[in-house]
This record gives C-alpha cells, structure tokens and sequence, in this order.
C-alpha cells in the first residue's frame, strides 16, 4: 500500500585502509619525510620560500648598520669657547674703564659687535654631548647682550641716560651668568668680565626750589600745579634768556613771586631722577612748552597798583583753555 513516503537506495562503499607498514619499511618512511620537509623550504637564491609562494631574505642579504658618529673631544671645545670668547672680554674690560660720554659709547659699540661675532663661532663650533644645551643657551645670551649694549648708549642732550644704570636692568648679562654657570658645572670655563653697572637713582629737588633764578623785582605772580606723575620743572624765558626755573614735585603746587612784568614762554620739562649737574632728568623726560604766552602787567590805579598773577596747570583739566606743543630737547632752555 502507497503511504506517501519515499524510500531510497543507500550504497555503502568501503573505507579505504593502507596497508600497514612494519619493521624496516616503516622507519626509510619517516626519514625521507622528514628529509623533505627543510628541502622544500630552501629556494635557489638563498632566500626562504613559503608555501603560498613568497620568499624571505636572509640574514646574509640584510644592510649594514651605519656607523656611530666619533664623540668631540672636550679638550677641542674649550679651545674653541677661549677663542670665541677672549676678543669679547677685553672689549667689556674696555667698557668697564671707559669713562661716561664718547669714549664709553665706542666702547659699547666695540663689545656689541665682538659679542654678536662670538655667538656665531659658538654656533658653529662642535660642542660634546653634555655641552650642547650650555653651548646654544651661551650663544642666545651673547646675542642678547649685543643687544642691550647697543640700546644702553647715552642719549645725551637734554635726557642724561646713563648707560651703566640701563645695563643693570638689563636681560643679557644676567643671561650671560647663566650660561656661564650651567657650562663651568660640567668643566667648560665661559667667563667674561662684565662691566659694572650703577643702580638707577632717584634724585629730587625740595618742592619750589630753583634751578635758576634771575633777577625779579616785579610784582606778579605765577603760581604751578603739577598734577601729572612726574617731577617737573618750569622754565619761562623772554627772548632768548631764562627768566627763572622752578623745580615742582609731582602732585604739588609752588608759587613763585615778584615776576617781573612782560611777555614770557613757559616751558616745563617733566620726568625721573633730576641731574642737576646737566640740568635734566635721566628717564622718562617729557618737554613741552605751552602754545600761549605768560603776559605780566603792573599798573599803578587810583587808590593803589594792580598786577598779574596766573596759574599755569601742567596736567590736562576739564575746561582749561591752554594748550601745550612738544619741543625737541635740543631747543628747551639750558
């Protein structure tokens, strides 16, 4: 009876088994295997051959390793820091001596120049391993040295600068010091002898004191209110002569009496630490001159005589109504 369901012919083949070796046979089997097996892995070339193909090289076809650079004697470097650095000491030794004014601006010319060209030799010059870093942080500081001897020179005229006070707030021989340390802790003597510099000064006349005072026997008066940050002294001339000069602190007043009567320029020249010697600040000057003249009558009137008195304000004031001019330093009155 047909029930839906299928049959099929299954036909079993048999496994194949090899036929078993003994003895002898058995052992020249497994020795050519295994004399095979390193054959197949060598190629002609002397390379490797996986079995996909690919070859390796071998060790006997690798680059030779490049040689190591020979160490810089230390003996040759420090004949090479001496050589780069004696021209520059005698030059500082020079501007150490030399006296204020053109002799010591040459010479600071001078050691500016053998101070750029010592950097230079450095920077070429072969320095050991331990002395690298000292070697590039010496040749920076000798350029910014250069540097600082250059912009220290006098002004002259009427702001008396002095160099010596601008080198001890300088950057360069400080850094200087420091490389000189960092080097002579491993051996390498890179000393140079500064030259000496002065500790900026603070100098000031008494509030109202003159610098100059001419003859006066009038009966006007002129009284200075210095509201600005700096010292300040006020000049009125007529002509070309100086009446007076008065010395006015910063955020005083002073009052000068008995101005004889006339037309005056009033100058004022303002700043830090006053030389009286030059008759003039050392930093920070200012020189200025107000654009409208200082007229001084003196009239004799019924019943008595009337004079001038004015008030000059040096400071910018809302509402005043006198403007002022800069002056170059060589035209402010001595």
């Amino acid at each position: 009876m047909y029930d839906g369901a299928r049959t099929a012919a299954v036909r079993l083949a048999p496994r194949f088994r090899p036929p078993r070796r003994t003895g002898r046979a058995a052992a020249l089997g497994a020795a050519a295997l295994a004399l095979a097996l390193p054959l197949a892995a060598c190629s002609s070339d002397g390379g490797s051959r996986d079995p996909a193909g690919g070859s390796h090289s071998s060790a006997a076809g690798a680059a030779p390793s490049p040689s190591s650079t020979p160490a810089v004697d230390p003996d040759a470097y420090r004949h090479a820091l001496t050589g780069a650095l004696r021209p520059l000491d005698s030059a500082l030794r020079t501007v150490d001596g030399a006296r204020e004014g053109g002799s010591l601006d040459k010479a600071l010319d001078t050691a500016a120049t053998r101070a750029e060209t010592a950097a230079d030799a450095l920077q070429a010059a072969d320095a050991p391993d331990d002395a690298l870093a000292g070697n590039s942080q010496l040749a920076t500081a000798l350029r910014a040295l250069g540097q600082d001897l250059r912009s220290a020179r006098g002004t002259g005229g009427r702001c008396a600068t002095s160099p010596r006070v601008e080198l001890d707030t300088a950057h360069g021989p400080q850094s200087i010091r420091a490389a000189g340390r960092a080097l002579k802790a491993l051996g390498y003597d890179a000393s140079l002898r500064l030259p000496r510099t002065e500790r900026a000064r603070h100098r000031r006349l008494a509030n109202g004191a003159f610098v100059r005072d001419g003859s006066r026997g009038g009966l006007g008066r002129l009284t200075i209110n210095n509201g600005t940050r700096s010292d300040a002294v006020v000049t009125l001339t007529r002509g070309a002569r100086t009446a007076f000069s008065v010395y006015v602190r910063q955020g005083s007043k002073a009052t000068v009496r008995s101005v004889n009567s006339g037309s005056y320029t009033v100058y004022f020249t303002t700043g830090e630490d006053w030389n009286g010697g030059k008759r003039s600040f050392t930093r920070g000057c200012g020189f200025e001159k107000f654009d409208d003249k200082a007229n001084f009558r003196t009239v004799r009137v019924s019943g008595g005589t009337q004079y001038t008195v004015l008030t000059f304000t040096l400071n910018k004031v809302f509402g005043g109504n006198a403007s002022t001019s800069t002056v170059p330093p060589g035209e402010f009155p001595s």
